[in-house]
Parts: C-alpha cells; sequence; structure tokens
C-alpha cells in the first residue's frame, strides 16, 4: 500500500493532541537538576538522541481570579496592567512610559516538504498550541502611564498598531525604533507621545520568511546612541533547512544609525534575544537560547557576553568545541574557533528577557547583575525555566548562582499559569515583567 502524505495528514490531524501527550509520557526524564547545568562550569553529560525527541508540554492556562506570581522574600508583585494581548518585550521611555510590545509569530508559509519534516512541523505546531503561542499576533505597541505613581498603569493608548510581528524597541533622540520580524522602522517620537500617526521610515531588512523559525527581533541602542544592536534567531533547530536559510541570522548585528550599514557583531548563537549593557556601558551581554532534542540535560542555555567577532559554535558545536554531530557537513576549521559562553542557565529554560540591574532599587541580592526572564521548557522533562531570576556580578563576570526573584508560573499539575517573557526596569527601579500566557505585564518591587 503506498502511504501518501495526504493520508498522513489525514491521520496524525485525527490524532495529533493524543499522540503529542503520548509522546511526552515517555520522554526520557533528566539525570541531572537544572542547577547542576547551570554556572560557570555545567554538567555536559553525553548527548541522548531518540527518534521522537523529548515532548513535556506545560499547558497555558492563565491566572485564575485573584492569584499571582511569587515574589522572593522581601519583594512584593502586583500587576502593573492586565488584559494585554500576549505581550512580549517591554521599552520604558525616560518619562517614565512603558511600551509593549504586543506580537506573535506571523503567519507561516509552507515549511519543507516531505513526510518526517510535516510530522515534526505538526509536532511543533501542535507544541505552541498548547503552549499558547499559536494566537494571532495583535501587532501593535500599546503604552501604559503610570499618573499616579502608584504601580498601576491607570492610562493606555495604541502608540502604533498595523506592524508585523513586532518585538525589539528602542529610543534614540526622538526617534522610536521598532523591529517588526523583517525590518526595523524608524518613526519620530516627541517626549509625552501617546500615538504615533507618522509613517515608520525603514532603516534597514532583517531576514524574514518564508520559514522566519525564529521570527523575534530585539534592539538596543549604543550607550552614545551611534548604532543599534539587533538579536537574529536561526531559522532551524541545528541548520536542517539548509545553511543558505542561515544567512545573517544566528547573530546579533551592528548597525549604523545614519547610514543604516550593518554587520554580523558576533555569530553562531542560535537565538540571542534578551541584550543588555553591563554596568560599566561597555561590554554587550545577551541570553541566547540553545539547541534542542538532545535529551532532557542538554543543552545549557546561557548568558554571555558578546565579543566583536566572536564565533558562538551553532550549528557546528555548543559549549564551546562539543560537536553536534547531527550536522552534517561538519565545519571542522569553525568549531576550533567557537567561544565557551559566560554563564550557563541550565537546559531548556527559554532565557529571553535580560535587563541591567542599573538603577534597580530591589534590595540584596538582587543587586549588581542580570534580570532574565525564563520562558520555559517544552524538551525537558521535569520542566525547567517558567520563571524570573537574578544573576549576581562581580568584577564585571558572572558570579552566581542565579536567584529566582519571580516564580509561581507553573500549578501542580504543570499547568502554566503565565510565561515570563520581556523584563525592564521602571523609572522608580522596579522590575516590570511582560507575561504573555498571562496577559499581564507584573511589577516587582521592594515594600514600601
Amino acid at each position: 500500500m503506498t502511504y501518501t502524505i495526504s493520508a498522513a495528514r489525514a491521520a496524525w490531524a485525527a490524532t495529533g493532541t493524543a499522540a503529542l501527550l503520548a509522546l511526552g509520557g515517555c520522554a526520557e526524564p533528566a539525570r541531572f537538576t537544572v542547577a547542576e547545568g547551570s554556572g560557570n562550569n555545567p554538567a555536559l553529560p553525553t548527548p541522548s538522541r531518540a527518534l521522537i525527541p523529548t515532548v513535556n508540554i506545560a499547558p497555558a492556562r492563565g491566572w485564575p481570579a485573584d492569584t499571582m506570581p511569587t515574589p522572593a522574600p522581601g519583594l512584593q508583585v502586583q500587576a502593573f496592567a492586565r488584559d494585554l494581548d500576549h505581550p512580549r518585550w517591554l521599552l520604558v521611555l525616560p518619562n517614565g512610559d512603558v511600551l509593549v510590545a504586543e506580537s506573535n509569530a506571523p503567519p507561516k508559509a509552507d515549511g519543507p516538504k516531505g513526510i518526517t519534516a510535516w510530522i515534526k512541523g505538526l509536532v511543533m505546531g501542535l507544541v505552541m498550541q498548547r503552549a499558547g503561542a499559536a494566537v494571532p499576533s495583535a501587532n501593535r505597541i500599546t503604552l501604559l502611564r503610570d499618573t499616579d505613581g502608584d504601580g498601576v498603569a491607570d492610562e493606555r493608548s495604541v502608540l502604533l498598531s498595523g506592524l508585523n510581528s513586532p518585538f525589539g524597541m528602542a529610543l534614540v533622540g526622538e526617534r522610536l525604533f521598532v523591529a517588526n520580524a523583517d525590518a526595523v522602522l524608524a518613526f519620530p517620537y516627541r517626549r509625552g507621545d501617546t500615538t504615533l500617526s507618522a509613517t515608520g521610515t525603514k532603516l534597514l531588512d532583517l531576514p524574514g520568511g518564508p520559514i522566519n523559525h525564529h521570527w523575534t527581533k530585539s534592539l538596543l541602542a549604543s550607550p552614545d546612541g551611534q548604532r543599534l544592536y539587533v538579536g537574529v534567531g536561526s531559522n532551524s533547530n541545528i541548520g536542517e533547512n539548509g545553511m543558505a536559510a542561515e544567512a545573517g541570522r544566528a547573530a546579533v548585528w551592528e548597525v549604523d544609525l545614519r547610514s543604516g550599514a550593518h554587520r554580523v557583531f558576533a555569530s553562531g548563537l542560535r537565538n540571542p534575544v534578551g541584550l543588555a549593557w553591563d554596568a560599566s556601558g561597555r561590554t554587550l551581554w545577551a541570553v541566547v537560547n540553545e539547541r534542542d532534542e538532545l535529551g532532557s540535560d542538554l543543552v545549557p542555555d546561557y548568558l554571555t557576553s558578546v565579543r566583536d567577532g566572536a564565533f558562538y559554535g551553532w550549528p557546528y558545536s555548543y559549549y564551546g568545541q562539543r560537536v553536534d554531530t547531527r550536522v552534517t557537513p561538519p565545519a571542522p576549521d569553525r568549531v576550533a574557533t567557537a567561544v565557551v559562553p559566560d554563564f550557563a542557565l541550565g537546559p531548556h529554560v527559554a532565557p529571553l528577557g535580560l535587563a541591567s540591574s542599573v538603577g534597580s532599587r530591589l534590595p540584596r541580592p538582587f543587586t549588581h547583575g542580570m534580570f532574565i526572564g525564563q520562558h520555559g521548557s517544552w524538551n525537558r522533562r521535569p520542566h525547567s525555566g517558567y520563571t524570573v531570576v537574578h544573576v549576581p556580578f562581580s568584577g564585571g563576570q558572572p558570579s552566581g548562582p542565579a536567584r529566582e526573584v519571580l516564580g509561581g508560573f507553573l500549578s501542580a499539575d504543570g499547568e502554566a499559569f503565565g510565561r515570563p517573557v520581556g523584563v525592564a526596569l521602571d523609572a522608580r527601579g522596579a522590575l516590570l515583567v511582560a507575561d504573555d500566557v498571562g496577559n499581564v505585564v507584573w511589577r516587582v518591587s521592594a515594600p514600601q
């Protein structure tokens, strides 16, 4: 009997969710804790390869009435703004206004052909759906304003609409830069504006469709306002769509704001999302989502300084020069140059948000370091991530271990009340956290 792709699609569509749950039940559990896979010397066991990867989803539930995340001892949390539409990224403006990118992935074109690729795509689609990431994109940036200083936004307006899966934002002078899924746009902005009616001017194109696997594009301005840095994720897990599809990807770009000219500043970073300057304002840092499907204990996601011209291994190697034998053809010359990241955050925690603690008014030990929003795992049993952590720094380097700032995003049954994404410090030194499943921006502060 000839088993056509159409027949396979019909069979899988009829049993997709049940099959996905069955796969999760067969997942190989982790042998190491997240803590053991973290820090300056993480556990890096032998890779675990299976025909079907570990699939362990935390289904998106949302926050039950009168519940909220759990802050660390000595901290308090409140909802800064509710009833948002998949809030992903944050930017605090000089006047204290908070911008929120309400966004999700752009529509997908047809993926790679063939039954194996189609089944894998179906599994990933079901993963995203159950994790709450399959809702249409609102494609807007909302402005939130707290006029009375009580830690709750009492005014909101649509600053920009009709965008294309917006994510990163940066203000330089009187220009607001927004990173769509496929381009950076510039909009005129004046202090206090609550809506922008001018048409954006394209600064440059970014790698986009038709696959656009990692669609989020983060932005960070240089301290002198002369350059932008752009985080551009890979178009695949390990280059399986061909390296031509990875042109300009898995990299941090540097963009000259006067001309729009750009170059790859650092490469081999599978999905560099959050970008931040350290306390000195001289060293660029990023959080990076590493590769999947090597088992529950690999590969640790990480926080690293981003060095000009450095190569961090993807897809050919991980955590320095540990070769990923799945990648063909191999590239031993490139592997020989791969840089070891500075600090492991644990396998599959999915770090997205990153903010320096400069300006924070949270008490010790949440000073001198970086805040990180960890979106949470799908490829690990038990779950990892689903929390906001602080990594302390000493002498300009992570000194660990990471400490939880805000938790309680998972129920006892493994459902996701929320998922942290972007983090930012507000004008009064409190920590804001975008929660794209709870549709809330949380505010973490010290008790008054």
